[in-house]
């Protein structure tokens, strides 16, 4: 899904295959991959609402995910997302970022599958790595090393991330370059 660099970014409204604007979209990866900044440039593009699973969260609880995990641990924090996803995902399209770990969960991952088209952000560990340290919010990475922690995540989770329906690399490149491929793909995917 390679594209040159320099080609014009596709404009909003950008073609895609019939029926691709009639369902959510949803974006699934490991943290760092872009699924938020992604995502917000992909609605742009297809005239589509964006919604991040995340900032969801925390407004329906009132707090941030760090404090829901620091008080009530992952599972509870788990429930709460799953709920909030098949909330989002009964409205109306829209483009989504998940959190890490929304697809590993079954019932979400389930959810996910049957009712919108799940785009896997792939990246590569190096690139993660640089991205995450941008941010320290992530409760996954308090006092540890982010490199052991995503390359732990990867192992587990790339093979439940490849049941999405579509997967793009997410590089070390601008985050457009992404956004161009997903285009391309929406433009020739087929359900």
């Amino acid at each position: 899904m390679s594209r040159n660099p320099k080609s014009p970014a596709p404009k909003r409204g950008s073609p895609v295959a019939p029926g691709v604007r009639d369902r959510s979209i949803v974006l699934v990866g490991l943290m760092g991959s872009g699924k938020s900044t992604v995502g917000r440039r992909l609605a742009q593009r297809l005239g589509m609402r964006f919604a991040d699973a995340d900032d969801e969260i925390e407004r329906a609880a009132g707090m941030t995910i760090a404090d829901i995990f620091d008080r009530f641990g992952e599972a509870h924090f788990r429930d709460g997302e799953r709920r909030v996803i098949a909330r989002l995902l009964g409205g109306k399209p829209m483009v989504l970022a998940t959190g890490g770990g929304a697809f590993i969960n079954p019932e979400t991952r389930a959810l996910i599958l049957k009712d919108s088209l799940c785009i896997w952000l792939d990246a590569d560990i190096p690139t993660l790595v640089e991205r995450v340290a941008r941010r320290s919010h992530r409760p996954l990475l308090k006092d540890r090393d982010a490199g052991e922690v995503l390359r732990e995540l990867a192992a587990v989770r790339n093979p439940v991330y490849a049941e999405a329906h579509l997967r793009v690399s997410s590089a070390s490149t601008p985050h457009e370059q992404t956004v161009r491929a997903i285009l391309e793909a929406l433009a020739t995917w087929k359900s």
